[in-house]
């Protein structure tokens, strides 16, 4: 691998997430984007003209890039894993969308191939590392809430079938509430937290079907196979708590997450987001004070930078494998407590990356 100069991307994958991911990669300049592939070659071609890539076609269009160091993993979280270790394979670093892999034998298998391979694995979501996520640890670390104690997290919706083109695997297995909104808020409690220890949950599903709602496929049906309503209560090894409802099943649209302290609460900004304002209340208070208004400095993609980054600099990255392993591992444990009515042990753990500093730009050339 090249040890200097911007780090050379490819992008396997052109679906719709990988429009966001084109729009901030393209604009960082620590990373050249040189080649975009997926199994819809005419999909890759439209993005290849779209952004300015050199290089499209099939995935191996990614994996035989010679000057592609880092392969983007942004298919169906059904072939994450696969898709994944034939980046590794192919002597390439890896940034996974999330999850990292539908189970933890297959997101095991893949940590351990890239570890024998001396490669990299990293993972989203990577909203951590925003500018709204990474004030809030700062006022957890810093005492203005006094001790963190637990926290309250939420996320109602009716479901994304109405907006999203083609939302069938959002609602089968590796995804649903727990696995396709659940690493945002999980992550965010294991930033803020520490590594989780047990679990207890329950879950539901309100319907066998849904009808898609808009797009070239709208008024078609597709099964749903995976719970839809999920609610969890986590313990961590640090001694907090946190208690999370996600549900496709509300007609009420909602997100809240709170951390509570022994001096104060502080609202939190949307972990599906990069930015917000953060608020206060404190225990003698009436109402919340506005503790932080943050600006987005770039979105799905940063982590990758980050991690690209980290390598030229021979660093450890932030959105690290480990995290997102543990991370899976807190959601299937969930979806194993739910279904057994028993509390679940969590066996992994993960080192908790240090906040970025205070001068991080990812619009700056640094390398």
């Amino acid at each position: 691998m090249a040890g200097s100069g911007p780090v050379g991307v490819g992008i396997i994958g052109a679906g719709t997430i990988s429009k966001t991911y084109l729009e901030n990669l393209t604009s960082f300049p620590d990373v050249e984007v040189l080649a975009i592939g997926d199994i819809v070659t005419d999909a890759a071609q439209a993005k290849a003209e779209e952004f300015g890539i050199g290089t499209h076609g099939g995935p191996d269009a990614v994996l035989d890039h010679d000057g592609v160091e880092l392969v983007i993993n942004l298919t169906i979280p059904a072939v994450h894993a696969e898709v994944a270790t034939s980046a590794i394979q192919a002597g390439k670093h890896v940034f996974n969308e999330k999850p990292l892999a539908m189970e933890r034998v297959s997101a095991k298998a893949l940590l351990d191939a890239a570890e024998a391979a001396g490669l990299r694995v990293g993972c989203a979501p990577d909203t951590f590392l925003g500018s709204g996520l990474q004030e809030a640890r700062k006022i957890i670390e810093r005492g203005d809430i006094g001790q963190p104690l637990s926290a309250l997290t939420l996320m109602q919706s009716p479901g994304p079938e109405s907006w999203h083109p083609n939302p069938a695997f959002l609602f089968q297995e590796g995804a649903g509430p727990l696995f396709d909104i659940g690493p945002y808020y999980f992550t965010a409690l294991v930033q803020f937290f520490g590594a989780a220890e047990s679990v207890a949950a329950v879950g539901s599903k309100s319907r066998e079907q849904r009808v898609i709602g808009s797009g070239p496929k709208a008024g078609e049906t597709f099964d749903v196979t995976v719970p839809t309503h999920v609610s969890a209560a986590v313990r961590y090894a640090s001694g907090q708590s946190s208690q999370t409802i996600l549900s496709f099943d509300s007609a009420a649209r909602r997100v809240l997450f709170e951390v509570n302290g022994t001096e104060g609460t502080l609202a939190v900004t949307d972990p599906n987001t990069f930015d917000g304002e953060l608020k206060i209340i404190g225990r003698s208070d009436d109402d919340w004070t506005s503790v932080a208004k943050t600006t987005e400095l770039s979105s799905r993609g940063t982590g990758a930078l980050e991690m690209a980054r980290a390598i030229r600099e021979g660093r450890p990255h932030r959105a690290t494998g480990a995290q997102a392993y543990h991370v899976l591992d807190v959601m299937e444990s969930v979806a194993e407590a739910a279904t057994s009515g028993n509390y679940v042990t969590i066996d992994s753990t993960f080192d908790r990356p240090d906040p970025l500093p205070e001068d991080w730009d990812p619009k700056a050339k640094t390398l």
